[in-house]
């Protein structure tokens, strides 16, 4: 293995996380969850700053990593909703936000070709959103305290930034993007 592919490397170890979370939820074993949760989000935090640090960033890498991240979270929420401790309607705008801007994504590749897609700002706040409703989750469920009135309030925070984010993605990918498109291509271009 090549040094330079170590944060791929740390990127799927996180994706193989996931069933290790899934299994640990089932079983009702919330601090080890926790502890799992952690350790994925140090490993994001990780494979980020050494992508960056050491020049490592690849292509594979940057479709690894949002995966990695939707993966972990998408399997949380449902294994949480599953368990009846999330909503379903919240677990709902989660997935269907998600599958949105991955058709949305295969769907503008085919018309346009291959396009760098970054997240938004109001994308990454909506992903720190789901992390901070995952975690105050766990927490509660792992140390016996209480504070419905916080995770209460985290539920609408992420349907709202869930849905805005979802709607911006909508927007900004399926109107302005492909008029943009068009435009070029009314004059001869190739590409928008």
């Amino acid at each position: 293995m090549k040094v330079s592919q170590l944060p791929n490397l740390i990127t799927v170890s996180r994706i193989a996380l996931a069933p290790v979370l899934i299994l640990l939820l089932k079983d009702q074993q919330y601090a080890a969850a926790l502890a799992v949760f952690l350790v994925a989000g140090a490993s994001d935090a990780l494979d980020g700053w050494i992508a960056k640090r050491f020049k490592f960033v690849t292509r594979l890498g940057s479709i690894l990593d949002p995966l990695a991240d939707k993966v972990l979270l998408v399997s949380s929420y449902v294994m949480l909703t599953v368990l009846d401790q999330l909503p379903f309607w919240l677990t709902l705008s989660v997935v269907f936000r998600d599958l949105l801007i991955v058709s949305g994504y295969l769907a503008y590749t085919s018309m346009v070709g291959p396009v760098k897609m970054s997240p938004s700002n109001l994308s990454k706040l909506n992903t720190l959103m789901q992390i901070a409703l995952i975690f105050a989750l766990l927490v509660q469920l792992a140390v016996p305290l209480s504070y419905p009135l916080l995770t209460e309030a985290l539920f609408y925070i992420v349907f709202t930034t869930t849905v805005a984010s979802g709607v911006h993605y909508v927007w900004v990918w399926g109107f302005v993007k492909i008029k943009k498109v068009e435009k070029s291509s009314a004059r001869g271009g190739v590409r928008g």
